[in-house]
Parts: C-alpha cells; structure tokens; sequence
C-alpha cells in the first residue's frame, strides 16, 4: 500500500516526453464547485459586540483576567526597571538622549517580561492539567464531510513533497478516511517543474486509495493566499473543511479525524490551529531548534493557549479551516502603495485570524500529543533567507492595526509580531546609544552597573522560560527519559544555552538589515525555501557575516576609550565576531548526528528522522516514515470498528 522509494525513482528517471505520455487513470481535478470568496474592506465592518462566537465555541473562563495579568504585569515590571535604569542615567542630569534610552529600555523590557509571564502561566497549565489533549477534543472517530487536504508548492523538491503525500495517504487509509479526505497539490511551480510534478503524481496514485489531485498556476497571483483563494472559487463548495499544510509540512490521518470531527461537533469555531512538531532535522542548526521546540515549547505554547481564547492566531499551516468561514471572511485587499508596505499582503495568516474572528467565528490554538509536523531551515542562512520575507509580512501589519472591527486581542497579536522584529533595531540602537552616551558622560555613575536586584531579575527574565521548561521537564517523566535521561537532558541544556546566547546578535544583525532593506523600499523576492544542506565553506560564511563581523569589532572601540557602558556590550561583539564560525560549526549534518550518537539534543522518537515503523505496518515509505510517532492516535481507531464513511 501506498508509495515506494523505488517506484518513485523510476518513475522520476524517465524523460519529459516519457512522463507526459504516461496516462492518468483519474483526472487532475475533481468537478467544479464555486464558492464565492469576496474581498473585505478593512475600512468598514460590523459592530464587533454583534459577532461574538456562538454557544458551541470553547469556552474560556477568565480570559479577560489572564490578560490583564499579562499586559499590566508587563507594563508594570517595565516602568519599574526602567525607573531603576534612569536613576543610573539622571546621575548627572536628564538629557534628550537619556529619555531615548529609557523609552527604548522600557519597550525591551516589557517584552522579555510577557515572554517569561506567558511561560509561566503555561507551566501552572501544565502542573494542573498535564500534557496532552485539550479536554474540548472528545473522541476518535471518523467525521461525516468532506475535508480537503491542501498542500501549496513553490519549486520544492518533488520526491520530497510528494513523499510526504503518501505518508499521509497511507495513514488516511489506515483509518478508513480514504472516502473522507482529499488531497491537492496546488503548483506554484515554474513550467519546467510541471512535469516533475506530474510524474511523482501518478507515482503516488498508483495503488493509493485516498485521491490525489494536482493543479498548476500558470499565473501566480498573490503568492499562498492567492493560490488558497484560487481553489476555493474553483471546489471550496464541495468541502466542509480544508486543513492547509506548506511544503513541508506533514499531518497523520488520525489527527486530521481529530480536528475535522471536532469543527463538527461546534460549528461556532472557524479555525483551529495546531502547534507542529519539527521532524527530519539533519543538520546541528536544525536539531539544536528541534530539541528546543520539544524542550522549551510546551509552556510556552500552553500559555500562548492560555490568554488566547477564541481570539488565537493562524499560522498559515497545520491548521484546519471551516472553508464557508473563510470565504466569506478572508478575501485579502491589496494594500494601496507599492511594495513593500503596500501591494498584496504578505503575512496572511495572522490577518485572516483576525478576518475570521470579526465576523464572529472562533479561532483557536491546541496542541496535539502527535501527528502535526514541519521542518526546520537546515542553516543560519536558511532561517534568515525565511525570516526576512517574515519581516517584511509582519511589518505591513503596523498599518493594519487600525483596521475597523478588529478585537483588540488581534490587533496585540499584530504588534506583537511586527515587534518580534522591531526589537533587533530597537536593541542594536539601544547599545550604540548607551555606549555613546557612557563615551561621552561626565559622571562615573552612569557607567556604574543597576542595583543587584534588577540585575538579578533581568537574569531571570531572560533564562526564566528555560528554567521553567527544566521545572516540567523534572515533572514529565515521559519527556525527559525519551530526551535522554536527566543527566544527558543537563548536559544538552548546558551546551545550548551559550548557543542560544551566540545566536541572539546574530539574529539581532539579521532582522536589522532586513528592516533597512525593507525602509530602502527593496521588497522580498520570491524564492523556493531550500530544505537541506550540509556544512558551508568559510569563504562562504565570511560572506554571510561581514557585517556582523565588522559590527562587533566596532563594538569592542569604546572599551579602549574607557566607555565603562561598553562592558555590556561585551557579550554582544564576541557573538558577531565568531559569527562565521556559529554558521559553519551549526550547517554541518556530521555534527549533529555526533551528538546523536552521543544522546545529546534527543527528542522523542516520533519526532525524529530515524522511525521507521509505520501506520500500516508496511515497509517504511520515504522521507522516513515520520508519522511512526502517530501509533498511539492510530490504534484507537484500528482497534475498534468503524461504520462506513458518510459522504456530503
């Protein structure tokens, strides 16, 4: 059942006139049935008190509560800091740029405070609750419409995407489901790539009971969301529900039962997003970002769940939506101007969240034990090659927060992301000003360190997500003995601190020269995301890094002159300086299956690139067979009978 490696191949080494001769027993594409998606106006909407999600929404007690706790918690721990930092600057009298200094102070500190605040509601979830299912999932079973699984492709590699499609037909047909979920490549694909694809598409028909459809832009109109909105004005009528995947993203049959079975049963939920678990990590970049997503994630998305309510976000994948909520709600506008604060709008999903919640469906965030996944950018340069186009997306939105009808809680969540990269900046000038300003102060106290309490809370601040994230891993058991053990978990922690510590500069260079790029007007091309490497030459990583090279040694000036500020900064140059060598030592795939060998960075079996077993008890299928972590989920379906599937 489902595909081989080897039939893949084949099929993959005959020639272009070969794979377009070969016949398809199926069509392309179902029957038609349109579906209206008109665009919105973010000028005019609705009275937002006369959209409130319906009785069947989950219902969250305290939610008003729990966000005050956040917001004033954050604000009020940052005016105190800050209030402490000024008395250091007013040494020798308040000066305009001593004013900066404290805003700039005030914003980073008030940030890093709602991180450590949101983690440590989540662990107090956690303690009380455990991990797991969210108690509004009720039961495994099969649902009664049909979902459509869509996966939009931009020049990826065939064998890979389509690997992962017979994955998942495999664990849909496991279950029965075959009748229930269909799948659609929807090609961005440049034309030369169209036979590829299509030769992989007969690969993964062959034998395959759960139907695979295939469709080509030849015009790539607004990038995902367009090819999302082209789908549904073409077939969205025939669909309850579509649960939306990227390239690499990967979803077990049980899990897409789950989550169609419970849009069902509260038809007041529009969206329900889940927080995917990273697999096929190869390089040491990709592992150490695995292992902290399993280590570090579960507070923090217990807590993300936590204050969202039924106001969470969407991120753009792993997630299924109620199709007629989406049409009706999410036509994207093309922002007047040019790109790139204008044009079509780049970072969709968290304005489509924002989009269904106006109109009255609810929006919410689970975690599933198992079964959602995605990969991780294999280098230091693929993440930033990722996070740019990010940045510019999540820039746009600081000129849709005045959007009419939008909850506040969206509009939080907008500022917030666009804040995950104003914060580079914000901390870069922080540094440059301060040593500036320790340059050129005539009283010793400005360059004095803060009291000790500040430094000591700073210090938890920063480190208190990890710490809360060890605290539940000495509770969870299971976690900690499928990482490792407690001793091997210690010493994975110990070495990933100062990574992580090496990486935040490196980043903080990163996110500014793309927010300069974005102020210069150079908008985001349009690149397929490369999903593997191995190592990087030096030449090629001095390249990459001039400027963070450059910048630290910069840095590292004033402690000649005397600036005493500049001891702070300290930390920050050495990170840029061995910038270089941070982007070769973390590219290397021999480097991380060093430390596999070793148990160290160990993640659950499920989520990692070496399970073979699979749903159906065949021999593995390719890429490695990562839905083996999905046997839990699957055996409580196989292990009772189910009826016969129930069509629209």
């Amino acid at each position: 059942m489902g595909l081989t490696t080897v039939h893949l191949h084949k099929v993959q080494q005959l020639s272009a006139a070969e794979r377009k001769s070969m016949p398809f027993s199926e069509p392309l594409l179902p029957n038609e049935a349109p579906l209206a998606m008109p665009v919105q106006s973010l000028d005019t909407a609705t009275s937002l008190a006369d959209l409130e999600p319906g009785p069947t929404a989950i219902a969250v007690e305290g939610v008003w509560e729990r966000r005050l706790f956040l917001v004033l918690g954050s604000l009020l721990v940052g005016i105190a800091a800050t209030q402490e930092m000024m008395r250091s600057f007013a040494a020798d009298g308040l000066s305009l740029l001593d004013v900066i200094l404290s805003l700039l102070f005030f914003s980073l500190y008030s940030w890093i405070t709602f991180g450590f605040l949101g983690a440590l509601a989540g662990l107090v979830v956690l303690l009380g609750n455990g991990p797991g299912l969210s108690r509004w999932f009720t039961r495994l079973r099969l649902p009664k419409r049909r979902t459509a699984v869509l996966m939009p492709i931009y020049n990826e590699d065939t064998e890979a995407v389509f690997g992962r499609i017979a994955e998942m037909s495999a664990s849909i047909a496991a279950i029965g489901g075959q009748d229930l979920f269909h799948i659609f490549v929807l090609s961005d694909s440049r034309a030369d790539m169209e036979a590829r694809e299509l030769a992989a598409l007969r690969a993964v028909r062959a034998g395959n009971p759960v139907k695979v459809f295939y469709r080509r832009r030849t015009e790539n109109i607004a990038r995902k969301p367009g090819n999302i909105a082209e789908w549904i004005g073409r077939f969205g009528a025939a669909y309850e529900n579509m649960i939306v995947l990227d390239a690499d993203s990967l979803m077990s049959g049980p899990a897409m039962a789950l989550l169609a079975t419970t849009m069902e049963e509260r038809p007041s939920v529009g969206l329900i997003q889940t927080i995917p678990t990273i697999i096929n990590a190869r390089t040491f970049f990709a592992r150490w970002h695995q292992f902290a997503a399993v280590a570090y994630g579960p507070a923090a998305a217990a807590g993300l769940q936590w204050w969202s309510g039924t106001e969470s976000t969407f991120w753009g994948h792993n997630a299924i939506v109620r199709v007629r909520a989406f049409a009706e709600s999410c036509g994207l506008p093309r922002l007047p101007g040019p790109e790139p604060f204008g044009g079509h709008v780049l970072s969709h999903d968290m304005v489509e969240a924002a989009l269904l919640r106006r109109n009255g469906w609810s929006v919410h965030m689970v975690s599933l034990p198992e079964g959602s996944y995605e990969e991780f950018p294999p280098t230091i340069a693929d993440h930033s090659v990722r996070d740019r186009r990010w940045c510019q997306g999540n820039l746009q939105h600081v000129r849709l927060l005045g959007a009419r009808g939008f909850h506040w809680v969206n509009r939080l969540q907008l500022l917030m992301g666009a804040s995950a990269f104003l914060t580079s900046p914000l901390w870069m000038l922080m540094l440059l000003l301060g040593i500036a300003a320790s340059v050129g102060a005539s009283d010793a106290t400005f360059s004095s360190p803060p009291d000790t309490w500040l430094v000591m809370l700073t210090l938890l601040l920063l480190f208190g997500p990890k710490l809360i994230a060890v605290l539940w891993l000495s509770v969870d058991d299971g976690l900690r003995a499928a990482m490792g053990g407690a001793r091997k978990l210690a010493t994975t922690i110990a070495i990933e601190m100062p990574l992580s510590m090496a990486m935040a500069p490196i980043t903080m260079v990163n996110q500014t020269m793309a927010i300069i790029d974005i102020l210069r007007g150079r908008p985001v091309g349009w690149m397929p995301q490369r999903r593997d490497a191995d190592g990087m030459p030096l030449r090629d990583a001095l390249m990459l890094c001039r400027v963070h090279i450059g910048l630290g040694f910069a840095l590292l000036l004033p402690l000649l002159l005397g600036a005493g500020f500049a001891i702070w900064a300290l930390p920050v140059a050495i990170g840029l300086i061995a910038s270089p060598f941070t982007a070769m030592l973390t590219s290397r795939v021999d480097v991380g299956d060093w430390f596999a060998r070793h148990g160290l960075f160990a993640v659950p079996n499920g989520t990692s690139a070496t399970a073979q077993a699979t749903l159906v008890g065949e021999e593995p299928l390719p890429a490695a067979g990562h839905l083996a972590g999905t046997t839990a989920m699957a055996r409580a379906f196989v292990a009772r009978p189910i009826g016969p599937a129930v069509r629209p």
